[in-house]
């Protein structure tokens, strides 16, 4: 399944992407030493210890997993004071095999005979088995250039267990002919939930090419887009205390005990994530364990955390034109609405009839927002509306009765005023007219994706949809194709290539 895409700007990309280094030495030495490598070769451990959380053994296992692989490519042997560890039965077996002696051969020896398979080829192109492979690494050079005109698409996906993020190249040429194809994948810990693109210089520079990852973990991994066959974010935000975890384990062998987060750490999965595009270090979550949090994502921890709702927030988004101001949406029914700019204020409420699935501010206008529930309404509100009291009680502007089952998914048209993409569990994506707060349906798809988690409209081709539903498969929808569409919205044409 497809939980969560993302568009990435054009030209945000490196054009070829760097290949992942392996950890610094002392990392790995430093996770030798802390006895995971020991543990992972024990028999097993007691029913209570199992039992103690799932997400310390998942994320214990892939720590253990990637020092492994790691330690043998760089010809590491386990310290361990147990001589039979299943590290000193490798070493052991690799000693026997003697492998920096196998390409030595008895030159007396001579198995076969002379014939056809010992002539020379004074070049690849005259060896028939050879002659095309230089062709074949020039096309898979040439398929990993990302062109300053492609655009790029990333999914969380979920597909046999197996976590990753999905880079997609989605290539269009003059002649309208459109390529969508796998750049690579990123293999991650948890199940993925929501994403946020940013571009807030981790590395240096002045700029990045980053996704944070929000997960049925309580950490938000950032994972660096311009680097393939990465095995670790290139930063964490809070999570599980593994050290202290693993102390208090070997300290109570036997017995539970409370989890040990972070400081500042959410303490349930984070279920929604927005990036301030303003300032650019802050990445706001939110979390099933009811909070909101700013983070401050150069200085790797938590600025703020807000908790004015009583039940899961699902939603977060920073206004365009007041980055101040954050929107949050919730499972108790709820929107809130934080202006920094007011610190003596706490803010302002709306009150909604069902469960928040999702929330987008107008890119239009800082005044307006839209909703979506879990019964298949939209609503759109007014912020000039608002009372002063926290519990306002203000009418929305609009209620649409959008679809059949939940409205996991809304996206407004960052070129195109007033249209609007919703995508529902009932399998359809649908676009809205929300001209004068009365909104009417201009096209409707049932893009056989499965029940929709995910839809999102390009900030660089102004009608291109990207839709992502249980069935696992990536669908783009040209919208401008759908007549009504063009008829209302053809003002707004696709950019020239030539002045991209």
């Amino acid at each position: 399944m497809i939980a969560a895409v993302s568009w990435v700007p054009k030209g945000a990309s490196k054009a070829v992407p760097d290949e992942a280094q392996l950890p610094p030495k002392e990392e790995i030495e430093k996770m030798i030493k802390s006895g995971a490598l020991e543990e992972e070769s024990e028999n097993g451990h007691s029913e209570e210890e199992d039992e103690d959380t799932d997400i310390e053994d998942v994320e214990h296992t892939n720590e253990v997993t990637q020092a492994l692989v790691v330690a043998d490519a760089l010809g590491k042997t386990s310290k361990s004071k147990n001589s039979g560890t299943k590290l000193d039965d490798i070493a052991e077996g690799l000693k026997e095999l003697d492998m920096d002696n196998y390409d030595d051969e008895d030159e007396e020896v001579e198995l076969f005979s002379k014939g056809l398979g010992d002539l020379y080829y004074p070049s690849n192109q005259m060896d028939p088995y050879l002659k095309d492979k230089d062709d074949v690494d020039s096309e898979d050079l040439e398929d990993m250039v990302i062109n300053a005109n492609d655009s790029v698409i990333v999914c969380a996906c979920n597909e046999d267990d197996v976590s990753h993020l999905e880079v997609y190249v989605f290539e269009e040429s003059n002649d309208g002919d459109t390529n969508l194809y796998v750049h690579h994948h990123i293999i991650i810990p948890a199940f993925p939930l929501c994403m946020a693109w940013l571009d807030c210089p981790l590395k240096g520079g002045e700029k990045g090419n980053f996704m944070a990852v929000g997960s049925m973990d309580p950490s938000i991994e950032i994972w660096d887009l311009d680097v393939i066959e990465e095995v670790q974010p290139c930063l964490i935000l809070g999570g599980i205390n593994e050290e202290k975890n693993m102390k208090r384990k070997k300290n109570k062998k036997g017995k539970k005990s409370s989890t040990e987060y972070k400081e500042g750490s959410h303490t349930d999965s984070v279920l929604g994530l927005a990036w301030n595009k303003e300032f650019r270090n802050i990445l706001a979550s939110a979390s099933a364990d009811k909070t909101v949090k700013i983070w401050d994502v150069v200085e790797g921890k938590c600025s703020f955390t807000l908790g004015h709702h009583t039940d899961k927030v699902q939603a977060v988004a920073w206004n365009h034109y007041a980055p101040q101001v954050l929107l949050s949406g919730s499972f108790d029914r709820s929107v809130f609405m934080k202006d920094a700019r007011i610190s003596t204020h706490s803010g302002f409420k709306w009150s909604v009839a069902a469960d928040v699935e999702s929330l987008a501010w107008d890119p239009h206008t800082e005044h307006s927002f839209v909703v979506s529930l879990e019964d298949g309404t939209v609503k759109g509100f007014d912020i000039r509306t608002a009372k002063s009291d926290q519990a306002s009680e203000s009418q929305p502007c609009f209620t649409l009765h959008a679809h059949d089952k939940a409205v996991c998914s809304i996206s407004y048209n960052p070129l195109v005023t007033n249209l609007l993409a919703t995508g529902s569990i009932d399998k359809m994506v649908k676009l809205w007219d929300l001209s004068n707060n009365q909104p009417s349906c201009v096209g409707s798809r049932n893009p056989k994706a499965g029940g929709i988690f995910s839809v999102s409209f390009s900030e660089d081709s102004p009608f291109l949809l990207a839709i992502g539903g249980s069935k696992g498969n990536l669908e783009v929808w040209d919208t401008s194709s759908v007549a009504e569409v063009s008829k209302r919205f053809g003002k707004y044409s696709k950019p020239n290539k030539a002045d991209i």
